[in-house]
């Protein structure tokens, strides 16, 4: 009995430590190969990383394509021009010469046509982030990559100005569809200051595309955090499991 004991006693002891040194070795070897096995590092070997950004991309983008998505998360909430950081919530010049009732109902409904507008861009735009990503080179990937977003910022360190510029028609299109840039042309007629002010078809584009590729990156960051941690749930497909 007390030979048994012994054995069954020195088993759980060899269990335990075991348990111990998986706990400790796998941490450090997610660290060094990036998340799960997938390595970070070369042109092929940053196959993980690159999967990993396109399936948080496409994440991103479904979720801010859904009606109201923009407008309703204040963290990417997209701001009239003219008005800049205030937002649909204050009015600025453009409030101050309208009166206050016909006001409130003018810049919230086209701050929801911009937001609504960017959401259809975000829709279509799956293609131009696919494109983006399939033409990073992780050769000499910087180490921010290993960062909870850091392959979001990588992404748009690399490409922010050629997604700018790709994003931007998609966002015209968009504007042009919801009958903004009319409404604009509108408001230019009636008031001189918002043609001196240079805010035309041009700026208009120029800032919801600034804005709207802003809150695009805040969701794929999002999505990539969410999936590093948990990679085997998030990313359980691209592990083969």
């Amino acid at each position: 009995m007390t030979s048994q004991h012994d054995l069954l006693t020195r088993r759980r002891i060899m269990a335990g430590m075991g348990a111990i040194s998986l706990a400790i070795l796998l941490p450090s070897a997610v660290g060094a190969q990036g998340l799960g096995g997938l390595r970070l590092g070369g042109k092929k070997a940053g196959g993980g990383l690159s999967a990993l950004l396109g399936k948080a991309t496409d994440s991103a983008l479904d979720k801010l394509a859904q009606p109201g998505a923009f407008f309703g998360d204040e963290d990417v909430r997209i701001g009239l021009p003219i008005i800049g950081n205030a937002g649909g919530r204050s009015g600025g010049l453009l409030g101050s010469v309208m009166g206050a009732g016909s006001r409130l109902g003018l810049l919230d409904g086209l701050t929801r046509g911009i937001n609504d507008a960017a959401g259809t861009a975000a829709g279509e735009a799956k293609p131009i982030f696919r494109d983006a990503i399939d033409d990073l080179s992780f050769d000499d990937a910087p180490g921010i990559i290993r960062e909870d977003d850091g392959g979001t910022q990588y992404l748009r360190s690399s490409a922010n100005d050629r997604l700018h510029s790709r994003l931007q028609p998609l966002i015209d299109s968009a504007l042009d569809n919801a009958g903004i840039h009319r409404e604009f042309d509108k408001l230019a007629q009636q008031h001189s200051f918002i043609r001196d002010a240079g805010l035309n078809r041009e700026s208009i584009n120029r800032s919801v595309t600034d804005q709207g590729l802003d809150g695009i990156f805040t969701y794929i960051g999002r999505e990539e955090r969410g999936f590093r941690k948990n990679p085997l749930g998030g990313l359980g497909g691209l592990l083969g499991n």
